[in-house]
């Protein structure tokens, strides 16, 4: 595959605010998981993985804890999943919004501000998603390839790629086997830490913006990171921390 994932910029972000979004990202996945079946993680396995990625983004037990009794508690919230595209300033920009919503009006009202406020434009399902690519991504501070290699295939782990740099080895697979690989990674290497642990939308191709469409394009995604109903923002320019 040969695409570089801007691991360190995008994987190991330690601000608070990016804190914040992944303790209220995790939490509402767990609520919906709890919610949807037994809120014992023993007797579900949907909730159980939800944890498990939640932990391996070191949420705190707390904030986990705090979601399942808010799921028991809160027995007339209902969450659904829903995806945006658009375009962003620009020859080829493109991005991808998912979200977990409680009220579907307020969402796409808060979007649309959002792209308005960018000068960006809201796509129709299917106009963005095309070009790009399905995966589950593991990030670890690993480098021997041919172990990692050797103990996927093992476990019949569709593998899509491995890459390594700076002693940071990106691991892509099949989505729906990501938590068989995580399994995998963590009897290679006990006491592993992972630095991203998630289903990610890949773009085919990337995009360089320069000037103010760059500065829009990153306006755009900031926005978007401060509604509480995105979960995930994707999108395909490479050099977004070049913006000021």
């Amino acid at each position: 595959m040969g695409r570089h994932f801007e691991v360190r910029a995008a994987a190991m972000q330690k601000t608070a605010n990016a804190k914040a979004k992944i303790y209220s990202r995790y939490s509402k996945e767990i609520l919906v998981a709890a919610k949807n079946g037994d809120p014992n993680p023993d007797m579900n396995q949907t909730l159980k993985k939800a944890i498990d990625r939640a932990k391996a983004n070191n949420v705190p037990a707390d904030v986990i804890k705090r979601a399942i009794e808010k799921a028991k508690s809160s027995a007339d919230e209902s969450y659904s999943s829903a995806r945006y595209e658009g375009f962003g300033q620009g020859a080829g920009s493109t991005i991808i919004i998912d979200c977990l919503t409680d009220n579907a009006n307020r969402t796409i009202a808060n979007l649309r501000a959002c792209f308005n406020k960018s000068h960006a434009k809201l796509g129709v399902g299917g106009s963005v998603s095309f070009g790009y690519e399905h995966l589950g991504v593991i990030v670890i501070q690993y480098d021997n390839e041919e172990a990692m290699m050797d103990a996927l295939l093992d476990a019949e782990i569709e593998l899509n790629d491995i890459e390594i740099e700076e002693g940071y080895m990106t691991i892509t697979v099949d989505p729906t086997q990501l938590d068989d690989a995580k399994v995998v990674v963590e009897k290679l290497i006990p006491d592993v830490k992972f630095e991203v642990l998630e289903d990610k939308m890949i773009p085919n191709e990337e995009v360089e913006l320069h000037g103010e469409d760059l500065t829009l394009f990153k306006r755009l995604v900031t926005l978007l990171d401060e509604v509480d109903d995105v979960q995930n923002v994707y999108h395909n320019v490479s050099n977004l921390d070049e913006a000021e």
